[in-house]
């Protein structure tokens, strides 16, 4: 027990508790233990004596040495698997891969860029499926913003809309400073939990807008930039797409290039777009943690875009971490609705052969408008049925954990040991696709 005190006491906590707003709990604050809760994985202390049995001619009322723990009940908002989900979320709130929001603002506020014009994120917003007070009730205390452009875009305008996106995210963090907090490191996340915030991180950026120019990788870096998308829906002249013609076998030259440039920068290399070999060649080529920003198993959902099992099972050797999209095309065959059971079967299986340490959640929300109906849960409130689900189906305590935040801030805190060490190593890359990948451009 004293392993998982240790735990709460370093993360805090601010959630929302059924219906009341929990703020950043003090490291002092009394906590609940997980097997109060009913969710298995509490170690037992290895040194805790054995207490002697009574003897057998002790009488009923004769002391046994053991001693009972008197627990109050527990409140009524915190019974059932999902008062327990939301308890668990208070302390481990979730840290999603993957939410488009930043281009349906664009969408919806059309010529004028500025966050909330005609929405409103802090009160409730209907026509979005992310909003505060959704992220707060659905426990949500990080999120990548993805910064994709679609892939019609093409060079400079690709990389001025991402520069645009980035923009945008950083007026809406401004635009509501109670609610949200800038994230460019991993401790970042976790500061601005302790204050009560939503960490905001930049990416994935999309790989076409980089124009094929490490420069511009690297500017995107300054920008905070801290994930790229190496593919879209269509291959980059360094690396093939899941859903292109193959061309490239994997990734270029040039490919590797960007993937060791990347992990000098510290940026997270996204593999969710690409086709089993550029995941393999990227596995390969990586010195740090990959990250599929919103993945499923492609042994329970044969869709291009998942992840074959072959190359889940390398995910324990890199460090890297799936974390399973809620799109419906890419979790149940057919038409069929999506259901929160399908998400669960997907985590399963990815924890059966990743490892528990190697999975996380990339729901993919406000991404496209066109699925809505069919999606397994409404918006971000949603996350404690998801976790009462996996509660039910006899997670741990501590997988359960990994899953929400841990297992991506164990992957981003890789990504910037990597860079750390190869930044002593490796100077800036001048490379350029001509020159590394000369007929192939």
């Amino acid at each position: 027990m004293a392993d998982l005190a240790t735990q709460y006491q370093q993360e805090g906590s601010t959630a929302v508790v059924g219906d009341v707003a929990v703020g950043a709990v003090p490291r002092s604050a009394g906590l609940i233990a997980p097997e109060v809760l009913g969710i298995p994985g509490a170690a037992e202390d290895p040194e805790e004596p054995e207490h002697p049995e009574a003897p057998a001619d002790a009488g009923a009322d004769a002391p046994t040495g053991r001693l009972t723990p008197c627990r109050p009940p527990l409140p009524p908002h915190l019974r059932g698997p999902l008062g327990r989900a939301r308890a668990l979320l208070a302390a481990h709130p979730v840290v999603d891969g993957c939410n488009g929001l930043p281009w349906a603002l664009r969408q919806h506020t059309g010529r004028n860029r500025k966050p909330g014009h005609r929405l409103a994120l802090d009160r409730g917003e209907t026509r979005v499926r992310t909003d505060i007070p959704r992220l707060r009730a659905g426990g949500v205390g990080g999120q990548f913003w993805s910064l994709q452009v679609p892939s019609e875009l093409t060079g400079a305008p690709a990389a001025e809309a991402t520069l645009a996106q980035i923009r945008l995210v950083r007026a809406l963090v401004r635009s509501y400073p109670d609610a949200l907090r800038l994230a460019l490191c991993a401790d970042d996340v976790t500061e601005a939990h302790h204050h009560g915030r939503i960490a905001s991180l930049l990416g994935p950026a999309s790989g076409h807008a980089l124009d094929s120019s490490l420069d511009v990788l690297r500017t995107f870096h300054r920008r905070g930039v801290r994930a790229l998308e190496l593919t879209g829906d269509h291959n980059t002249p360094w690396a093939d797409s899941a859903t292109d013609e193959p061309k490239a076998g994997g990734l270029t030259p040039f490919g590797e290039e960007v993937v060791r440039e990347m992990n000098r920068l510290g940026m997270l290399v996204d593999l969710s777009a690409g086709s089993a070999d550029t995941m393999r060649h990227a596995l390969a080529v990586s010195r740090a943690p990959v990250f599929w920003c919103q993945a499923a198993a492609r042994s329970v959902t044969d869709h291009p875009r998942n992840i074959p099992d072959e190359v889940l099972a390398q995910l324990a050797r890199n460090g890297g971490v799936c974390m399973v999209t809620f799109r419906p095309e890419r979790i149940v065959c057919g038409t069929a609705p999506a259901s929160v059971q399908h998400i669960a079967d997907h985590l399963d299986h990815v924890r059966a052969v990743a490892g528990p340490d190697h999975v996380g959640l990339g729901a993919g929300f406000d991404t496209d408008p066109a699925t809505v109906h069919r999606s397994p849960l409404p918006d971000v409130a949603g996350y404690p049925q998801l976790i009462a689900e996996l509660i039910d189906r006899g997670w741990s305590f501590r997988d359960l954990a990994g899953l929400t935040r841990g297992n991506a801030l164990r992957a981003l805190r890789g990504a910037e040991a990597a860079a750390r060490s190869l930044r002593g190593r490796r100077v800036p890359s001048k490379a350029t696709i001509e020159r590394l990948d000369g007929a192939r451009v």
